[in-house]
């Protein structure tokens, strides 16, 4: 078949087009995006944002990278974040303490949660189990035991949680306030050597979130009496919730956030609401959630917006009531 001069030179010129085409549209991607933590590398935060940001690249940026920006409980990332470029490739990802707790345990805050950030997606959630070791007896199964047993063995009044100032510090406090017990708080850095001592008896009992405790449970080196949330946990379906055990009003969801820059363009939030989502949805996320007892939990922007105000204004009558402050 004979092929023409012309078509000859069309066939040329679109082979010529191809490498360009493909260049601009590798161009349209962003070449980098941040997601910004304020904890340092190795902890569930930074395991988190490391299996989203697999997922957000290449399409919402060729690459994205976690920048872990620890310290002044928060508010170096936070400030971060409100200093960065509004072009949707800065973003935090945060626990709910950050921005609805410790505003309320410092007296003076770089940072107004409720004003400085644009609300995106929620990420996950997660609950506290109240938990025992040899220390207590076997005989003990539950968090009204436990507080009936430590009135009898006031030595025994205490209980430990990975950070002073947490919200598991609070819980643990108004567990025992419920119970007519001054619990006495032991602050540690982490779950890690809290959870050492709870299993080698040096500490009567701790209050952490359940992903740090299942390997203790299931080892059969500590015990759950309690759980925090609403219902009982798909991790520990045996153990009843606090609201179970007669604890009104305690029901409570640690949960992690996405944010952008406050000045960041509806079209923005949206790009980054939807390939969160997307991301969440993945099987691969949703295991590796699960293996750190936690649930995969997308939201609309305005759905965490609100869920934001509503434990910001919840946490903030508990610090009170508490009588906490970072301060002293």
């Amino acid at each position: 078949m004979k092929i023409s001069r012309r078509s000859a030179l069309q066939a040329g010129l679109g082979t010529l087009l191809l490498p360009t085409l493909g260049s601009t549209a590798q161009a349209a991607t962003p070449a980098l995006a941040r997601i910004y933590i304020g904890f340092p590398a190795g902890g569930s935060v930074d395991a988190v944002s490391r299996h989203i940001a697999s997922k957000l690249q290449p399409t919402y940026a060729r690459s994205v990278i976690v920048e872990s920006k620890p310290g002044a409980s928060g508010q170096i990332v936070v400030q971060s974040l409100k200093t960065a470029a509004n072009d949707g490739l800065s973003m935090l990802l945060t626990p709910m303490s950050i921005l609805g707790v410790f505003p309320h345990t410092y007296k003076r805050i770089a940072y107004d949660p409720l004003k400085d950030l644009q609300p995106v997606s929620r990420c996950v959630s997660y609950n506290y189990g109240f938990a025992v070791g040899p220390a207590v007896p076997a005989s003990v199964t539950t968090v009204p035991q436990f507080m009936d047993w430590v009135k009898q063995n006031p030595d025994k009044a205490s209980f430990g949680s990975g950070s002073t100032g947490s919200t598991l510090h609070f819980v643990g406090i108004l567990l025992g306030r419920a119970s007519g017990v001054n619990l006495t708080h032991v602050g540690y850095r982490g779950s890690g050597q809290m959870l050492t001592d709870v299993a080698g008896g040096n500490l009567a009992a701790c209050c952490g979130p359940i992903g740090d405790l299942l390997a203790y449970e299931n080892a059969g080196r500590i015990r759950v009496l309690g759980t925090s949330g609403e219902k009982r946990s798909r991790f520990l379906p045996k153990v009843p919730t606090f609201v179970e055990a007669g604890y009104k009003d305690m029901a409570f969801t640690e949960w992690y956030g996405f944010y952008l820059p406050l000045n960041s363009t509806p079209e923005q939030i949206q790009q980054l609401n939807r390939s969160v989502v997307e991301a969440l949805a993945a099987p691969s996320v949703v295991e590796s959630l699960s293996l750190m007892g936690m649930e995969a939990a997308s939201s609309t922007p305005q759905e965490l917006d609100a869920l934001l105000k509503a434990d910001y204004l919840r946490w903030e009558k508990l610090v009170k009531s508490v009588g906490f402050t970072a301060d002293t």
